[in-house]
Protein backbone atom coordinates (compact mmCIF):
# COMPACT_ATOMS: atom_id res chain seq x y z
CA UNK A 1 0.00 0.00 0.00
CA UNK A 2 1.54 3.30 -1.07
CA UNK A 3 1.48 6.47 1.04
CA UNK A 4 -1.60 7.93 -0.66
CA UNK A 5 -3.57 4.72 -0.20
CA UNK A 6 -2.51 4.51 3.44
CA UNK A 7 -3.69 8.08 4.07
CA UNK A 8 -7.03 7.21 2.46
CA UNK A 9 -7.44 4.03 4.49
CA UNK A 10 -6.32 5.50 7.82
CA UNK A 11 -7.48 9.11 7.56
CA UNK A 12 -10.99 10.59 7.75
CA UNK A 13 -12.41 7.63 5.78
CA UNK A 14 -11.38 5.30 8.61
CA UNK A 15 -15.06 5.06 9.46
CA UNK A 16 -18.08 2.95 8.55
CA UNK A 17 -20.22 3.62 5.51
CA UNK A 18 -23.35 4.08 7.57
CA UNK A 19 -21.79 7.00 9.44
CA UNK A 20 -21.44 8.86 6.12
CA UNK A 21 -24.92 7.80 5.00
CA UNK A 22 -26.41 9.21 8.21
CA UNK A 23 -24.33 12.37 7.93
CA UNK A 24 -25.75 13.01 4.45
CA UNK A 25 -29.28 12.38 5.71
CA UNK A 26 -28.73 14.93 8.50
CA UNK A 27 -27.49 17.34 5.81
CA UNK A 28 -30.65 16.75 3.76
CA UNK A 29 -32.79 17.40 6.85
CA UNK A 30 -30.91 20.60 7.65
CA UNK A 31 -29.84 19.36 11.09
CA UNK A 32 -26.22 18.46 10.30
CA UNK A 33 -24.90 21.49 12.19
CA UNK A 34 -27.14 21.05 15.20
CA UNK A 35 -25.05 20.50 18.37
CA UNK A 36 -25.27 16.92 19.59
CA UNK A 37 -23.77 14.95 22.44
CA UNK A 38 -22.70 11.32 22.30
CA UNK A 39 -21.49 9.18 25.22
CA UNK A 40 -18.94 6.39 24.83
CA UNK A 41 -19.19 3.64 27.46
CA UNK A 42 -19.09 -0.15 27.79
CA UNK A 43 -21.86 -2.32 29.19
CA UNK A 44 -19.94 -5.18 30.85
CA UNK A 45 -16.45 -6.15 31.90
CA UNK A 46 -14.41 -8.58 29.79
CA UNK A 47 -15.34 -12.19 30.49
CA UNK A 48 -12.51 -14.58 29.64
CA UNK A 49 -14.48 -17.78 30.05
CA UNK A 50 -12.96 -19.32 33.17
CA UNK A 51 -12.47 -15.92 34.79
CA UNK A 52 -13.61 -12.33 34.37
CA UNK A 53 -12.57 -8.78 35.13
CA UNK A 54 -13.96 -6.75 38.02
CA UNK A 55 -12.72 -3.44 36.62
CA UNK A 56 -11.23 -1.99 33.43
CA UNK A 57 -8.40 0.46 32.74
CA UNK A 58 -9.08 3.23 30.22
CA UNK A 59 -6.55 3.78 27.43
CA UNK A 60 -6.21 5.09 23.89
CA UNK A 61 -7.27 8.72 24.27
CA UNK A 62 -4.01 10.42 23.27
CA UNK A 63 -3.76 8.46 20.03
CA UNK A 64 -7.37 9.29 19.20
CA UNK A 65 -6.71 12.99 19.74
CA UNK A 66 -3.62 12.80 17.53
CA UNK A 67 -5.71 11.19 14.78
CA UNK A 68 -8.48 13.78 15.11
CA UNK A 69 -6.04 16.65 14.63
CA UNK A 70 -4.91 15.28 11.26
CA UNK A 71 -8.14 13.80 9.89
CA UNK A 72 -10.09 15.90 7.36
CA UNK A 73 -11.85 15.56 4.02
CA UNK A 74 -9.32 16.46 1.34
CA UNK A 75 -9.68 16.35 -2.45
CA UNK A 76 -8.72 12.68 -2.56
CA UNK A 77 -11.35 11.66 0.01
CA UNK A 78 -14.02 13.76 -1.75
CA UNK A 79 -13.13 12.08 -5.05
CA UNK A 80 -13.50 8.63 -3.50
CA UNK A 81 -16.93 9.49 -2.12
CA UNK A 82 -18.02 11.03 -5.41
CA UNK A 83 -17.17 7.76 -7.15
CA UNK A 84 -19.63 5.75 -5.02
CA UNK A 85 -22.82 4.76 -6.82
CA UNK A 86 -26.30 3.67 -5.80
CA UNK A 87 -27.83 0.43 -7.04
CA UNK A 88 -29.32 2.29 -10.02
CA UNK A 89 -26.08 4.04 -10.93
CA UNK A 90 -26.73 7.41 -9.33
CA UNK A 91 -24.22 9.31 -7.22
CA UNK A 92 -24.39 8.01 -3.63
CA UNK A 93 -23.13 11.25 -2.10
CA UNK A 94 -24.38 14.39 -3.77
CA UNK A 95 -22.19 17.32 -4.75
CA UNK A 96 -23.71 19.77 -2.26
CA UNK A 97 -23.04 17.36 0.62
CA UNK A 98 -19.50 16.76 -0.65
CA UNK A 99 -18.97 20.53 -0.83
CA UNK A 100 -20.03 20.72 2.81
CA UNK A 101 -17.54 18.01 3.76
CA UNK A 102 -14.79 19.77 1.84
CA UNK A 103 -15.49 23.00 3.74
CA UNK A 104 -16.40 21.75 7.23
CA UNK A 105 -15.33 18.09 7.25
CA UNK A 106 -12.89 18.01 10.13
CA UNK A 107 -13.05 17.86 13.92
CA UNK A 108 -12.15 21.49 14.62
CA UNK A 109 -15.56 22.13 16.19
CA UNK A 110 -15.68 18.97 18.31
CA UNK A 111 -15.34 19.23 22.09
CA UNK A 112 -14.50 16.21 24.16
CA UNK A 113 -14.47 15.32 27.85
CA UNK A 114 -13.07 12.04 29.13
CA UNK A 115 -11.97 10.01 32.10
CA UNK A 116 -8.18 10.29 32.05
CA UNK A 117 -6.12 7.47 30.53
CA UNK A 118 -4.84 4.98 33.03
CA UNK A 119 -7.78 5.37 35.39
CA UNK A 120 -9.94 2.48 36.51
CA UNK A 121 -13.30 2.58 34.72
CA UNK A 122 -16.57 0.70 35.05
CA UNK A 123 -19.62 -0.26 32.94
CA UNK A 124 -22.29 2.33 32.01
CA UNK A 125 -20.11 5.25 33.12
CA UNK A 126 -19.26 7.62 30.23
CA UNK A 127 -15.57 7.18 29.43
CA UNK A 128 -15.69 9.78 26.67
CA UNK A 129 -18.25 12.50 25.93
CA UNK A 130 -18.32 14.05 22.46
CA UNK A 131 -20.11 17.31 21.72
CA UNK A 132 -20.25 19.10 18.38
CA UNK A 133 -22.05 19.37 15.01
CA UNK A 134 -24.23 16.30 14.55
CA UNK A 135 -22.79 15.16 11.21
CA UNK A 136 -19.13 15.25 12.24
CA UNK A 137 -19.83 13.87 15.73
CA UNK A 138 -21.57 10.94 14.00
CA UNK A 139 -18.63 10.30 11.65
CA UNK A 140 -16.32 10.20 14.69
CA UNK A 141 -18.08 7.16 16.18
CA UNK A 142 -16.17 4.39 14.39
CA UNK A 143 -12.59 5.67 14.83
CA UNK A 144 -13.28 6.58 18.45
CA UNK A 145 -14.61 3.12 19.28
CA UNK A 146 -11.84 1.44 17.31
CA UNK A 147 -9.06 3.23 19.13
CA UNK A 148 -10.45 3.47 22.66
CA UNK A 149 -12.09 0.05 22.94
CA UNK A 150 -9.01 -1.93 21.92
CA UNK A 151 -6.51 -0.10 24.08
CA UNK A 152 -8.88 -0.25 27.07
CA UNK A 153 -9.27 -4.00 26.51
CA UNK A 154 -5.50 -4.59 26.47
CA UNK A 155 -4.76 -2.20 29.36
CA UNK A 156 -7.33 -4.14 31.40
CA UNK A 157 -5.71 -7.49 30.59
CA UNK A 158 -2.30 -6.07 31.47
CA UNK A 159 -3.61 -4.72 34.78
CA UNK A 160 -4.86 -8.18 35.71
CA UNK A 161 -1.51 -9.71 34.82
CA UNK A 162 0.18 -6.99 36.85
CA UNK A 163 -2.11 -7.77 39.80
CA UNK A 164 -1.34 -11.48 39.90
CA UNK A 165 2.38 -10.96 39.18
CA UNK A 166 2.75 -8.96 42.40
CA UNK A 167 6.10 -7.11 42.35
CA UNK A 168 7.63 -9.25 39.59
CA UNK A 169 8.74 -7.64 36.35
CA UNK A 170 6.32 -8.11 33.44
CA UNK A 171 7.62 -7.94 29.87
CA UNK A 172 5.27 -7.56 26.90
CA UNK A 173 6.29 -9.84 24.00
CA UNK A 174 3.22 -9.64 21.76
CA UNK A 175 4.39 -7.86 18.60
CA UNK A 176 4.79 -11.03 16.51
CA UNK A 177 1.28 -12.24 17.35
CA UNK A 178 -0.66 -8.98 17.40
CA UNK A 179 -3.17 -7.78 14.83
CA UNK A 180 -0.77 -6.29 12.28
CA UNK A 181 0.22 -2.70 13.13
CA UNK A 182 -2.54 -2.60 15.70
CA UNK A 183 0.00 -4.39 17.90
CA UNK A 184 1.63 -0.98 18.47
CA UNK A 185 -1.58 0.17 20.15
CA UNK A 186 -1.59 -3.07 22.12
CA UNK A 187 1.96 -2.47 23.31
CA UNK A 188 1.13 1.08 24.42
CA UNK A 189 -1.96 -0.11 26.29
CA UNK A 190 -0.01 -2.95 27.93
CA UNK A 191 2.52 -0.46 29.28
CA UNK A 192 -0.28 1.71 30.67
CA UNK A 193 -2.01 -1.32 32.18
CA UNK A 194 0.96 -2.82 33.97
CA UNK A 195 3.72 -4.21 31.75
CA UNK A 196 7.10 -2.81 32.81
CA UNK A 197 8.79 -3.05 29.43
CA UNK A 198 8.21 -4.43 25.94
CA UNK A 199 10.22 -6.16 23.23
CA UNK A 200 8.67 -3.78 20.65
CA UNK A 201 11.75 -1.77 19.67
CA UNK A 202 10.16 1.06 17.70
CA UNK A 203 7.41 1.89 20.16
CA UNK A 204 9.78 1.55 23.10
CA UNK A 205 11.90 4.35 21.67
CA UNK A 206 8.85 6.47 20.84
CA UNK A 207 7.54 6.15 24.40
CA UNK A 208 10.91 6.47 26.11
CA UNK A 209 11.38 2.94 27.49
CA UNK A 210 14.37 0.69 26.79
CA UNK A 211 13.28 -2.37 24.75
CA UNK A 212 13.82 -5.74 26.40
CA UNK A 213 14.54 -9.18 24.97
CA UNK A 214 16.73 -12.25 25.11
CA UNK A 215 17.37 -14.61 22.19
CA UNK A 216 15.35 -17.28 20.39
CA UNK A 217 15.88 -21.01 19.98
CA UNK A 218 17.22 -20.21 16.51
CA UNK A 219 20.48 -18.99 18.02
CA UNK A 220 21.23 -22.39 19.53
CA UNK A 221 19.91 -24.18 16.44
CA UNK A 222 22.30 -22.24 14.21
CA UNK A 223 25.29 -23.35 16.27
CA UNK A 224 24.05 -26.96 16.33
CA UNK A 225 23.52 -26.92 12.56
CA UNK A 226 27.10 -25.71 12.08
CA UNK A 227 28.44 -28.58 14.18
CA UNK A 228 28.90 -26.65 17.40
CA UNK A 229 27.21 -27.03 20.80
CA UNK A 230 24.66 -25.29 22.98
CA UNK A 231 27.52 -24.32 25.32
CA UNK A 232 29.34 -22.63 22.45
CA UNK A 233 26.15 -20.76 21.52
CA UNK A 234 25.81 -19.54 25.09
CA UNK A 235 29.46 -18.49 25.20
CA UNK A 236 29.07 -16.52 22.00
CA UNK A 237 26.04 -14.72 23.38
CA UNK A 238 27.84 -13.98 26.65
CA UNK A 239 30.84 -12.65 24.76
CA UNK A 240 28.59 -10.27 22.82
CA UNK A 241 26.51 -9.20 25.83
CA UNK A 242 28.56 -9.86 28.98
CA UNK A 243 26.55 -7.46 31.15
CA UNK A 244 23.14 -8.43 29.73
CA UNK A 245 23.46 -12.18 29.51
CA UNK A 246 20.11 -13.93 29.80
CA UNK A 247 20.06 -17.38 28.21
CA UNK A 248 17.15 -19.41 26.80
CA UNK A 249 17.83 -22.88 28.22
CA UNK A 250 15.15 -25.21 26.81
CA UNK A 251 16.28 -25.83 23.21
CA UNK A 252 17.70 -29.29 23.97
CA UNK A 253 16.98 -30.38 27.56
CA UNK A 254 16.38 -27.76 30.19
CA UNK A 255 17.74 -29.45 33.32
CA UNK A 256 20.32 -31.78 31.79
CA UNK A 257 21.80 -29.42 29.22
CA UNK A 258 20.45 -25.89 29.23
CA UNK A 259 20.79 -24.91 32.88
CA UNK A 260 24.17 -26.66 33.41
CA UNK A 261 25.57 -24.97 30.29
CA UNK A 262 24.17 -21.61 31.42
CA UNK A 263 25.82 -22.07 34.84
CA UNK A 264 29.14 -22.85 33.15
CA UNK A 265 28.93 -19.62 31.15
CA UNK A 266 27.81 -17.66 34.22
CA UNK A 267 30.87 -18.89 36.13
CA UNK A 268 33.09 -17.69 33.28
CA UNK A 269 31.33 -14.31 33.26
CA UNK A 270 31.75 -13.98 37.02
CA UNK A 271 35.43 -14.78 36.77
CA UNK A 272 35.72 -11.99 34.21
CA UNK A 273 33.98 -9.51 36.50
CA UNK A 274 30.49 -9.60 35.00
CA UNK A 275 27.17 -10.39 36.70
CA UNK A 276 24.88 -12.68 34.64
CA UNK A 277 21.21 -11.72 34.40
CA UNK A 278 19.59 -15.15 34.34
CA UNK A 279 17.78 -17.75 32.25
CA UNK A 280 14.53 -18.02 30.31
CA UNK A 281 12.15 -20.99 30.32
CA UNK A 282 9.79 -21.18 27.35
CA UNK A 283 8.40 -24.72 27.37
CA UNK A 284 7.58 -27.66 29.59
CA UNK A 285 6.22 -27.59 33.12
CA UNK A 286 7.27 -24.04 33.95
CA UNK A 287 6.57 -24.28 37.69
CA UNK A 288 8.55 -27.49 38.15
CA UNK A 289 11.38 -26.25 35.93
CA UNK A 290 11.50 -22.90 37.76
CA UNK A 291 11.95 -24.63 41.13
CA UNK A 292 14.59 -27.04 39.84
CA UNK A 293 16.44 -24.30 37.95
CA UNK A 294 16.43 -22.10 41.04
CA UNK A 295 17.89 -24.94 43.12
CA UNK A 296 20.66 -25.48 40.56
CA UNK A 297 21.45 -21.78 40.26
CA UNK A 298 21.51 -21.40 44.05
CA UNK A 299 23.83 -24.36 44.45
CA UNK A 300 26.21 -22.82 41.91
CA UNK A 301 26.25 -19.53 43.78
CA UNK A 302 23.84 -17.52 41.60
CA UNK A 303 20.89 -16.82 43.93
CA UNK A 304 20.18 -13.40 42.49
CA UNK A 305 19.80 -14.34 38.84
CA UNK A 306 16.36 -13.96 37.28
CA UNK A 307 14.23 -16.74 35.84
CA UNK A 308 12.10 -15.45 32.97
CA UNK A 309 8.99 -17.50 32.20
CA UNK A 310 7.25 -17.25 28.83
CA UNK A 311 4.98 -19.40 26.62
CA UNK A 312 1.29 -18.40 26.49
CA UNK A 313 1.16 -16.77 29.89
CA UNK A 314 -1.78 -14.76 31.15
CA UNK A 315 -3.15 -13.92 34.58
CA UNK A 316 -4.70 -17.36 35.14
CA UNK A 317 -1.58 -19.23 33.99
CA UNK A 318 0.65 -17.10 36.23
CA UNK A 319 -1.65 -17.65 39.19
CA UNK A 320 -1.58 -21.41 38.61
CA UNK A 321 2.21 -21.44 38.21
CA UNK A 322 2.65 -19.61 41.51
CA UNK A 323 0.32 -22.05 43.28
CA UNK A 324 2.20 -25.03 41.85
CA UNK A 325 5.58 -23.55 42.82
CA UNK A 326 4.44 -23.54 46.45
CA UNK A 327 3.73 -27.28 46.22
CA UNK A 328 6.89 -28.06 44.22
CA UNK A 329 9.07 -26.08 46.62
CA UNK A 330 7.62 -27.87 49.63
CA UNK A 331 8.19 -31.24 47.96
CA UNK A 332 11.81 -30.46 47.06
CA UNK A 333 12.84 -28.49 50.13
CA UNK A 334 13.06 -25.13 48.31
CA UNK A 335 11.95 -21.67 49.39
CA UNK A 336 8.80 -20.93 47.40
CA UNK A 337 8.86 -17.20 48.16
CA UNK A 338 12.46 -16.97 46.98
CA UNK A 339 11.64 -18.77 43.73
CA UNK A 340 8.58 -16.64 43.04
CA UNK A 341 10.52 -13.52 43.99
CA UNK A 342 13.10 -14.04 41.24
CA UNK A 343 10.58 -14.68 38.45
CA UNK A 344 10.04 -12.39 35.48
CA UNK A 345 6.97 -12.94 33.29
CA UNK A 346 7.14 -12.59 29.52
CA UNK A 347 3.57 -12.29 28.26
CA UNK A 348 2.82 -12.21 24.56
CA UNK A 349 -0.06 -13.66 22.56
CA UNK A 350 -2.60 -13.85 25.36
CA UNK A 351 -2.04 -10.24 26.33
CA UNK A 352 -1.93 -8.51 22.95
CA UNK A 353 -5.00 -10.48 21.77
CA UNK A 354 -6.83 -10.34 25.13
CA UNK A 355 -7.18 -14.11 25.04
CA UNK A 356 -10.68 -15.23 25.98
CA UNK A 357 -12.36 -11.88 25.26
CA UNK A 358 -11.25 -10.45 21.94
CA UNK A 359 -13.23 -7.21 22.00
CA UNK A 360 -14.57 -4.68 24.48
CA UNK A 361 -18.24 -3.98 23.81
CA UNK A 362 -17.88 -0.22 23.99
CA UNK A 363 -20.71 1.75 22.40
CA UNK A 364 -21.29 5.34 21.27
CA UNK A 365 -24.82 6.61 21.86
CA UNK A 366 -26.63 9.87 21.25
CA UNK A 367 -27.75 11.27 24.63
CA UNK A 368 -28.80 14.84 23.81
CA UNK A 369 -29.54 17.16 20.89
CA UNK A 370 -29.69 20.93 21.06
CA UNK A 371 -32.79 22.80 19.90
CA UNK A 372 -32.44 26.55 20.19
CA UNK A 373 -30.84 27.17 23.57
CA UNK A 374 -32.22 23.98 25.08
CA UNK A 375 -30.68 20.52 25.17
CA UNK A 376 -33.25 17.79 24.51
CA UNK A 377 -32.33 14.45 26.14
CA UNK A 378 -32.25 11.35 23.93
CA UNK A 379 -32.66 7.74 25.03
CA UNK A 380 -32.33 4.35 23.34
CA UNK A 381 -35.14 1.93 24.17
CA UNK A 382 -34.37 -1.80 24.23
CA UNK A 383 -36.05 -5.01 25.34
CA UNK A 384 -33.13 -5.60 27.68
CA UNK A 385 -32.89 -3.03 30.52
CA UNK A 386 -29.09 -3.33 30.32
CA UNK A 387 -29.18 -1.88 26.80
CA UNK A 388 -31.22 1.19 27.63
CA UNK A 389 -29.06 4.28 27.60
CA UNK A 390 -28.87 6.98 30.25
CA UNK A 391 -30.10 10.23 28.68
CA UNK A 392 -28.99 13.83 28.88
CA UNK A 393 -25.88 15.84 29.66
CA UNK A 394 -24.03 14.13 32.49
CA UNK A 395 -21.09 14.08 34.86
CA UNK A 396 -19.53 11.05 36.53
CA UNK A 397 -18.23 10.91 40.09
CA UNK A 398 -16.26 8.45 42.19
CA UNK A 399 -17.29 8.08 45.81
CA UNK A 400 -14.80 6.90 48.44
CA UNK A 401 -15.91 5.42 51.74
CA UNK A 402 -14.48 6.23 55.17
CA UNK A 403 -11.57 3.86 54.55
CA UNK A 404 -10.62 5.81 51.43
CA UNK A 405 -11.68 2.90 49.20
CA UNK A 406 -13.77 3.45 46.06
CA UNK A 407 -17.31 2.35 46.90
CA UNK A 408 -19.35 3.52 43.88
CA UNK A 409 -19.29 5.46 40.64
CA UNK A 410 -22.24 7.83 40.42
CA UNK A 411 -23.57 9.22 37.13
CA UNK A 412 -25.49 12.47 37.55
CA UNK A 413 -27.01 15.11 35.35
CA UNK A 414 -24.73 17.97 34.40
CA UNK A 415 -24.87 20.64 37.09
CA UNK A 416 -25.51 18.22 39.95
CA UNK A 417 -22.84 18.13 42.62
CA UNK A 418 -23.20 15.25 45.11
CA UNK A 419 -20.57 16.91 47.31
CA UNK A 420 -23.22 19.46 48.25
CA UNK A 421 -25.86 16.91 49.21
CA UNK A 422 -26.32 15.75 52.79
CA UNK A 423 -27.76 12.41 51.65
CA UNK A 424 -26.87 10.95 48.25
CA UNK A 425 -29.40 8.69 46.55
CA UNK A 426 -27.86 5.92 44.42
CA UNK A 427 -30.15 4.14 41.97
CA UNK A 428 -29.26 0.99 40.03
CA UNK A 429 -29.27 1.90 36.29
CA UNK A 430 -31.82 -0.76 35.35
CA UNK A 431 -33.35 -2.32 38.47
CA UNK A 432 -36.16 -0.40 40.21
CA UNK A 433 -35.74 -2.37 43.43
CA UNK A 434 -32.03 -1.66 44.00
CA UNK A 435 -31.47 1.64 45.73
CA UNK A 436 -29.35 2.90 48.59
CA UNK A 437 -28.56 6.17 50.33
CA UNK A 438 -25.15 7.39 51.50
CA UNK A 439 -24.68 10.06 54.14
CA UNK A 440 -21.76 12.46 53.92
CA UNK A 441 -20.36 11.11 57.20
CA UNK A 442 -19.97 7.72 55.45
CA UNK A 443 -17.84 9.32 52.71
CA UNK A 444 -14.22 10.45 52.76
CA UNK A 445 -14.16 12.03 49.28
CA UNK A 446 -16.16 12.50 46.09
CA UNK A 447 -14.20 13.05 42.90
CA UNK A 448 -15.43 14.21 39.45
CA UNK A 449 -14.18 11.84 36.75
CA UNK A 450 -14.86 13.54 33.42
CA UNK A 451 -12.33 16.21 32.48
CA UNK A 452 -12.44 18.56 29.50
CA UNK A 453 -9.79 17.47 27.00
CA UNK A 454 -10.72 19.14 23.71
CA UNK A 455 -12.59 22.41 23.20
CA UNK A 456 -13.63 23.21 19.62
CA UNK A 457 -10.84 21.04 18.28
CA UNK A 458 -8.10 22.52 20.48
CA UNK A 459 -6.40 20.72 23.35
CA UNK A 460 -7.10 22.42 26.67
CA UNK A 461 -4.48 20.52 28.64
CA UNK A 462 -1.18 18.81 27.92
CA UNK A 463 -1.49 15.05 27.64
CA UNK A 464 0.14 13.07 30.47
CA UNK A 465 3.16 10.82 30.10
CA UNK A 466 2.85 7.05 30.06
CA UNK A 467 4.43 6.99 33.51
CA UNK A 468 1.77 9.37 34.82
CA UNK A 469 -0.92 7.08 33.39
CA UNK A 470 0.72 4.09 35.05
CA UNK A 471 0.74 5.91 38.37
CA UNK A 472 -2.97 6.69 37.99
CA UNK A 473 -3.65 3.02 37.40
CA UNK A 474 -1.61 1.97 40.43
CA UNK A 475 -3.40 4.47 42.67
CA UNK A 476 -6.87 3.57 41.41
CA UNK A 477 -6.37 -0.19 41.68
CA UNK A 478 -4.97 0.23 45.18
CA UNK A 479 -8.22 1.98 46.19
CA UNK A 480 -10.41 -0.87 44.98
CA UNK A 481 -11.62 -3.43 47.48
CA UNK A 482 -9.72 -6.70 47.27
CA UNK A 483 -12.91 -8.50 46.22
CA UNK A 484 -13.23 -6.32 43.11
CA UNK A 485 -9.56 -7.05 42.28
CA UNK A 486 -10.03 -10.85 42.43
CA UNK A 487 -8.97 -12.76 39.33
CA UNK A 488 -11.82 -15.26 39.74
CA UNK A 489 -15.42 -14.29 40.53
CA UNK A 490 -14.74 -10.64 41.42
CA UNK A 491 -17.13 -8.75 43.63
CA UNK A 492 -19.47 -6.40 41.73
CA UNK A 493 -18.46 -2.74 41.91
CA UNK A 494 -21.47 -0.44 42.20
CA UNK A 495 -22.33 1.97 39.39
CA UNK A 496 -25.39 4.09 40.16
CA UNK A 497 -27.53 6.90 38.81
CA UNK A 498 -28.50 9.97 40.79
CA UNK A 499 -32.16 10.37 41.67
CA UNK A 500 -32.57 13.22 39.17
CA UNK A 501 -31.04 11.22 36.32
CA UNK A 502 -33.13 8.20 37.30
CA UNK A 503 -36.27 10.34 37.27
CA UNK A 504 -35.42 11.77 33.83
CA UNK A 505 -34.86 8.29 32.47
CA UNK A 506 -38.17 7.03 33.86
CA UNK A 507 -40.03 10.06 32.48
CA UNK A 508 -38.70 9.49 28.98
CA UNK A 509 -39.54 5.80 29.17
CA UNK A 510 -43.05 6.64 30.31
CA UNK A 511 -43.52 9.13 27.46
CA UNK A 512 -42.56 6.38 25.03
CA UNK A 513 -45.03 3.92 26.54
CA UNK A 514 -42.50 1.82 28.44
Amino acid sequence: MNADDQRTAEGILFTDQYQLSMAQLYFRQGIHERPAQFDHFFRRYPNYGLHEAGYCVGAGLEWLLDWMREARFRDAEIAHLRSQRTRTGGQMFTDDFLDYLREAGDFSRISLSAIAEGRVVHPNVPLTVVRGPLAMAQILETPLLNQLNYQTLIATKAARIREVSRAAMVLEFGLRRGQERGANAGTRAALIGGADFTSNVGLSHVLGYPPKGTHAHALVQVFLALGHSELEAFRAYAESYPDDCLLLVDTINTLESGVPNAICVFEELRAAGHAPMGIRLDSGDLAYLAVQSARMLDAAGFPNTSIVLSNDLDELAIWQIQSQIVDEARRHGADADAVIGRLVYGVGTRLVTSHGEGALGGVYKLVALQEGQEWRPAIKIADSPNKMTNPGLKQAWRIYDRRGQATADLVTLEGEDPRQEERISLRHPGDHSRHRVLRQDEISAIEPLLEEVLRDGALVAEQPTIEAMRERRRADVERLDSGVRRIMNPHIYHVSLSQRLWDLKQRLLSEMGR
